[in-house]
């Protein structure tokens, strides 16, 4: 969204299609619509896989490429990234061959890439995973290197994310280009006043003299609630003033809230439930550290969100996670499902207040600019214009 918004205010034609915003992570339908860019909302675009769904979105997409004949196709995400870029696809075929009356110039054009709409893939995470079957991957992987032969170019949110799909056979090095996903950087900048901060504890009965460690995420599966619920099993004992602070919502929470229950800890957990997108940055602001578990992420927006609150970070060595957390330097890094590693990373910064502050400060410079949405539209525009300059079949 922040891209259509940034798009759209230099000038570009820009058309959002989305699926209904149905999961618990809350939507940003109302936003979208009122961006003053176009916004179409196609029912049956959908997370699950489901041919009753899937193939009627194909069909739709490919009228509505015909309909706005776009230079770019950007796709984002497993399921709409692999119907887009086959819809982008089908509609380049046919630019082509109402320019090419012969089968020679056709294919020509065909192996040259030629025609409009250029295909642009960005990669926030992939389907395949080291924590699912092979027999579950290996068809995520077919159907993404099928989908890759029409990809002009591909965006990663992360370097780790280039190196998992090209080890997959999807692409080649050089149409990768690494551009962080950008955030509205002021409004994690602006840290609330002291009064705000307390009026936010307060709202979710934490003590003021708590220390809050807090964790950004849906409930969900792989991302790794249960990790943190048995650390804190170990160190309730020994640090009373400690507080959880889960913020997100998702099917998982009836189970995490037992877990908790049975463990004792009721008292030292908060589950937020949902909570509107711009009171992400306020409830970081009021904790002390960000611990990230989750098994599986392409780059969690929560590490530098918190980094940018000026908060230490404790983050699974997964993924993009190295690529913002620098160990010793902007919070640590600790191997997956390892729970007393993540004991001793948390005991180190309820301990010491001073390395706390030293690790934030670090990593708010590091992100300021890194992360800012307007670097991120600057790198996609460029990236575009590079694209756009081959649009159109040889003559």
């Amino acid at each position: 969204m922040l891209t259509c918004e940034g798009l759209h205010k230099r000038g570009h034609e820009v058309v959002l299609i989305t699926g209904p915003p149905l999961g618990p992570e809350g939507q940003l339908m109302d936003r979208a619509k009122a961006g003053g860019y176009g916004v179409i909302e196609l029912d049956g675009l959908r997370r699950a896989i489901n041919p009753v769904h899937d193939l009627p979105v194909y069909f739709k997409l490919k009228k509505i490429f015909a309909e706005i004949d776009p230079d770019i196709v950007h796709t984002h995400s497993a399921k709409a990234g692999v119907l887009g870029r086959w819809a982008g696809a089908a509609r380049r075929k046919k630019d082509v061959q109402a320019c090419c009356p012969t089968l020679e110039k056709f294919r020509a054009a065909q192996a040259a890439g030629c025609g409009r709409p250029r295909i642009i893939h960005t990669i926030h995470g992939l389907a395949f995973h080291p924590y699912q079957s092979a027999l579950l991957n290996y068809p995520y992987i077919v159907i993404e290197r099928s989908a890759a032969k029409y990809t002009d170019a591909f965006i990663s949110v992360a370097d780790a994310m280039t190196d998992e799909a090209l080890a997959a056979g999807i692409g080649q090095k050089h149409q990768y280009t690494r551009i962080f996903s950008g955030l509205e950087t002021e409004t994690f900048l602006q840290e609330p006043s002291a009064e705000d901060t307390a009026r936010i504890r307060r709202g979710h009965n934490i003590p003021s003299d708590a220390l809050v460690i807090a964790t950004v995420a849906r409930l969900f599966n792989l991302k790794g609630h249960e990790y943190i619920i048995e650390s804190a099993r170990q160190l309730v004992p020994r640090h009373q003033e400690l507080i959880w602070l889960f913020i997100g919502d998702g099917k998982l929470r009836d189970q995490l809230e037992r877990q908790i229950a049975a463990y004792q800890l009721t008292n030292h957990f908060r589950l937020t439930g949902l909570v509107a997108p711009e009171s992400v940055g306020p409830l970081l602001h009021a904790s002390d550290i960000l611990i990230h578990c989750s098994l599986r992420e392409g780059l969690a927006r929560a590490l530098p969100q918190a980094l940018l609150c000026g908060k230490a970070v404790i983050s699974f060595d997964i993924d993009g996670a190295r690529e913002v957390v620098i160990n010793n330097k902007t919070g640590f890094l600790i191997p997956p499902q390892d729970v007393p590693a993540l004991i001793e990373a948390q005991e180190k910064l309820i301990n010491d207040d001073n390395l706390r502050r030293r690790l934030g400060n670090a990593g708010r410079e590091r992100c300021r600019k890194e992360f800012d949405h307007e670097l991120m539209v600057d790198r996609i525009e460029r990236l575009y214009q590079s694209q756009a300059a081959l649009l159109g079949p040889p003559k």
